[in-house]
């Protein structure tokens, strides 16, 4: 018995199966871009809000005012479960208190001096890392987009035997897609290390988390913290009875004293004012990829324990290093630039890999003008989309919907192009 199939039909299954891929492909695209993007993430920060006080360092016993003065401005509302003191860094020489509410910059005094406005670096940040959908599906998605971009460079190496022989040699012809695919090849070829390194660690810090609410649903009966906390170090047992502000002074003249070589990134302090609080201190090691090591200390600023991110078991330190290699936070101005390049060179990879799929199903004699313009669309739409929700946020402010702008205006453009090849195409 066979199956007999309209060719109508089968022309349109395989138009879907064409736009599946060009989905995909448009994902891995603005995944890179935004990714490079989002390497600049501090200096991001200080072009959205230039008016913000920096300095250089700031003393413990002002770190302790400030502390009390956001925890201050909170009463009577939900007690906030973590509150995050950045400290200044050369990277970012800026002091902020985030809770579960809002977001201050600290002067150098400690003294609250207005809120942090940053939601368009922060957009540009979550767009790589969730395509600004709810976290846990967009995170996935991002991860498994990852392992897909290993694939492709696993796989690419292994269908062009001759790539590294070829590695910098063009060929003179530019039609028929020659051209094009000798870039893409080379451009392959010169940032196989890179784009191993971005999507292996992309995939990583994307598929763990669905692996963790795995693991908790079917072990910890739900409870995430109680997975990670073996790696990043354990929460402790909550006690919600009302307690003191922590000492977060003593726990810094402790790290200066005891650690005086640690860049020191972060002071977290959990269910703060709550007799079950505790404080971490995140140090930075020079010359580790890791983000650095927890330091715990008592509510009265006393040193516990590590976590053992710097000196533990091999996953703890791989673990922890994944973070900046993906993100290019190691090594200052010049890893940047280098991720800059780099990062460029692999959204052009994923631009121009689906320009030579398409050109092939062209010559074989498939046209799909819509498809071709829709490509168009997103090649050209994302960067201008980006542009206008950075305009947005100096013309209309901190509370523009920058995902929504965005994702509208990557959409008109992808129809608009589609539409425009569509009636070149028919004339």
């Amino acid at each position: 018995m066979s199956l007999t199939i309209e060719p109508g039909t089968v022309k349109k299954s395989l138009s879907a199966h064409a736009a599946i891929g060009l989905i995909a492909g448009a994902l891995l695209y603005i995944v890179s871009l935004t990714g490079t993007v989002a390497v600049f993430y501090q200096e991001l920060q200080r072009v959205e809000q230039p008016n913000a006080p920096e300095m250089a360092s700031i003393t413990p016993e002002a770190v302790q005012r400030g502390v009390e003065a956001v925890l201050a401005s909170e009463a009577g509302q939900p007690s906030t479960t973590h509150l995050y003191v950045h400290l200044p860094d050369k990277e970012l020489p800026r002091t902020a208190v985030t809770t579960d509410t809002q977001a201050v910059y600290l002067a150098q005094d400690g003294s609250i001096s207005g809120p942090e406005e940053i939601a368009w670096s922060d957009f540009v940040v979550k767009l790589h890392y969730t395509l600004n959908l709810p976290v846990l599906v967009g995170i996935t998605i991002v991860g498994i987009l990852g392992v897909m971009m290993l694939a492709l460079a696993v796989s690419g190496v292994v269908a062009h035997p001759r790539i590294f022989r070829d590695a910098f040699r063009l060929h003179a012809r530019n039609d028929s897609g020659v051209g094009l695919a000798d870039w893409h090849n080379r451009l392959s070829v010169w940032t196989l290390p890179f784009s191993v390194a971005i999507a292996l660690t992309g995939a990583l810090i994307g598929l763990a988390s669905i692996t963790a609410y795995a693991i908790a649903a079917d072990d910890y009966q739900g409870d995430v913290e109680a997975v990670y906390g073996p790696i990043f170090g354990e929460e402790g047992e909550a006690d919600l009875r009302p307690a003191p502000v922590p000492d977060v002074a003593a726990a810094l003249e402790h790290m200066a004293e005891a650690y005086p070589e640690l860049n020191l990134t972060y002071a977290i302090l959990h269910d703060p004012m709550t007799k079950g609080q505790h404080i971490q201190i995140v140090g930075e090691h020079d010359r580790r990829l890791i983000f650095g090591e927890y330091y715990a200390f008592s509510a009265d600023g006393t040193f516990e324990h590590t976590a053992g991110l710097a000196d533990g078991d091999w996953g703890q330190q791989a673990a922890a290093s994944t973070y900046q290699l993906h993100f290019g936070t190691f090594g200052g101005l010049p890893v940047k630039l280098a991720y800059l390049l780099f990062g460029a060179a692999l959204t052009a990879i994923c631009a121009t890999g689906t320009y030579i799929w398409l050109g092939k199903r062209r010559r074989r004699g498939i046209e799909e003008p819509r498809l071709r313009g829709a490509w168009h669309g997103v090649i050209i739409g994302t960067p201008l989309a980006l542009t206008l929700t950075l305009m947005a946020r100096f013309l209309f402010g901190n509370a523009f919907p920058f995902p929504i702008v965005f994702w509208i205006g990557l959409m008109i453009a992808i129809f608009a192009c589609a539409e425009i090849i569509k009636r070149k195409a028919a004339d």
